[in-house]
């Protein structure tokens, strides 16, 4: 067994954040499932919004964010992220992060985006994510009181309430202790001790076969926390992008929402404008309606994609403001200074996850949940472009306020994992076919537009995956592809149960068959059952409701 005082599982911008706020005071955890620079914040390209200027405001973001939301942000919550805008970018730029400044140098670039009444969107060229993400993980590497694992990848949460033969007296409720972890070098699963354990792994893309998330988006933190016993709300609410490079090679290449902002038009093939005759705000509409729009013309033209065109823009304004997409698209031999960008929707972010406060706890004692994962009542039916990377420095920024105002307690001996009732796996070829079919029906059933035959079809089919995988996760001992498929698969039954849940349509989630929007807008709440509890405590596996 390893102790800390705090186990952050997931290395994006909301975990890096987190870690360098506490270390000072706390000997931290630090686990990536693959390398420290392997997240969904590395690959943001647009920027952080912000109330940065005179002509801009904070009501004036609030009620941009709110629009967005369709009726289900918070708005407490809301107040709270866009209030606490400035001085978290204030604070990025103390680490040495460099943003795009005006060619004056009179001050930083601020661009726009769908949804945004104003410019507000701070930026490092067309990868801001990335000058983030290795600007933070250069200084938690450096760090002497932050312990980087890579390449693990967190099993299952440690609970007192699952944990048997445990003394909980010390506990008024059922408290978080720390995660069992696998180390995917050595394939050995550890142990590992916290005081305080926070989720920050991000969302659940790669549930979708078009998707333009990193392969690690497979929404562990949210299985987990569910599995645990915590609630998860809005998870109907799943963002697509609606331009995604359409190419064989490239089949997660984002195209930045900044290029629509900076004078981008959506085209049909024969050239034809379309977005005027889907909403008076055209291109720049939040980002539910330009994916419909996008999704309709496809189906009913029968045409593979459609296409942005920046050409009309001057080569040195294109290679200025999108130098990466820029270089990419032309490795692909698409040069967007002179021809239009083909583009589709694909899976994007998970609006909803796992229930917080707005300190970041969740239901269970000492366990956290921020970034992506979390649902905190920011993003209501449909996040605003560019406050998600905001929502992650915000939270970050509370949790570690939080964390550093508890009492030091012991962390008491926990059991070791124990795999003496399983064996090696015979053969992978479940995984990889479970994997693929599950992405296909979601896409096909779970996406964009929905019937309530299509729910209840992709609901019987997860349903028989997921006892086909609980027989393999019984016998076999785990692996990375194991765990994350079964995270998938339980990330999709919420997925699907929150889709079903809702008799109307509204934001992100568009139904054919309840087509209105109900006047009360209300979350989508569910409640953890103890079906998994049941199943967890016949498995060969040492989970935390059965050692073995």
């Amino acid at each position: 067994m390893r102790q800390f005082d705090v186990l952050i599982i997931g290395s994006g911008l909301a975990g890096l954040s987190l870690a360098l706020r506490t270390a000072t005071n706390k000997k931290i955890c630090l686990i990536s499932k693959r390398r420290i620079n392997d997240s969904a914040s590395n690959w943001a390209q647009g920027g952080i919004a912000a109330v940065l200027n005179d002509d801009d405001s904070i009501d004036a973001h609030i009620q941009d964010t709110l629009v967005a939301g369709a009726g289900l942000c918070d708005g407490a919550v809301t107040r709270k992220v866009v209030e606490h805008g400035k001085e978290t970018i204030d604070w990025l730029i103390e680490q040495g992060v460099g943003f795009t400044r005006e060619q004056d140098d009179s001050g930083y670039h601020l661009t726009r985006e769908g949804g945004h009444s104003h410019r507000r969107v701070i930026h490092s060229a067309d990868a801001t994510g990335h000058a983030v993400q290795t600007t933070l993980a250069e200084k938690v590497r450096q760090h002497p009181n932050i312990t980087l694992l890579e390449n693990h990848i967190a099993v299952d949460l440690i609970t007192t309430k699952k944990v048997k033969d445990y003394d909980v007296e010390l506990f008024n409720s059922n408290t978080c202790l720390g995660a069992y972890v696998l180390d995917n070098t050595t394939g050995k699963v550890i142990t590992i001790g916290a005081q305080h354990t926070v989720l920050a792994t991000g969302g659940a893309g790669k549930v979708y076969l078009y998707t333009t998330n990193p392969d690690i988006s497979t929404g562990d933190g949210i299985a987990m926390a569910w599995r645990a016993g915590c609630r998860v709300a809005n998870m109907e609410f799943i963002q697509f992008h609606p331009t995604c490079l359409f190419h064989p090679h490239a089949k997660t290449f984002l195209i930045s929402e900044i290029v629509r902002g900076e004078g981008g038009l959506l085209k049909l093939p024969d050239g034809t404008r379309f977005m005027p005759d889907h909403d008076p705000r055209e291109e720049l509409s939040p980002r539910d309606v330009v994916a419909r729009a996008i999704d309709f013309e496809i189906k009913k033209r029968g045409i593979d994609c459609v296409y942005l065109d920046i050409s009309h823009k001057p080569l040195e304004f294109i290679q200025g403001h999108f130098p990466n997409i820029y270089r990419r698209c032309l490795q692909l031999g698409i040069d967007i200074s002179k021809e239009q960008i083909p583009v589709v929707p694909a899976a994007h972010y998970t609006c909803g996850g796992v229930m917080t406060d707005e300190s970041g706890h969740t239901d269970i004692n000492n366990l956290y949940a921020i970034g992506e994962t979390a649902c905190t009542g920011l993003h209501g039916a449909n996040r605003l472009a560019s406050n998600s990377l905001l929502e992650c420095l915000v939270f970050g920024q509370a949790a570690a306020k939080d964390i550093l105002a508890q009492p030091d307690r012991p962390t008491p001996k926990l059991p070791d994992w124990d795999e003496s009732r399983v064996t090696d796996a015979d053969e992978e070829v479940l995984i990889a076919h479970t994997w693929d079919e599950l992405r296909r029906f979601m896409w096909n059933y779970v996406g964009i537009v929905r019937t309530d035959k299509r729910l209840s079809r992709a609901l019987h089919r997860i349903h028989m995956l997921r006892d086909e995988v609980h027989e393999f996760y019984s016998n076999f001992k785990v692996s990375n592809d194991l765990i994350e498929l079964r995270n998938l698969l339980q990330v999709a039954e919420l997925i699907v149960k929150s889709a079903m849940a809702r008799k109307e349509s509204r934001g992100l989630h568009y139904s054919k068959d309840h087509p209105h929007t109900e006047t009360e807008a209300v979350p989508t709440v569910l409640e953890p059952s103890n079906y998994y509890s049941l199943l967890d405590s016949e498995h060969g596996h040492p989970t935390p409701t059965k050692q073995g």
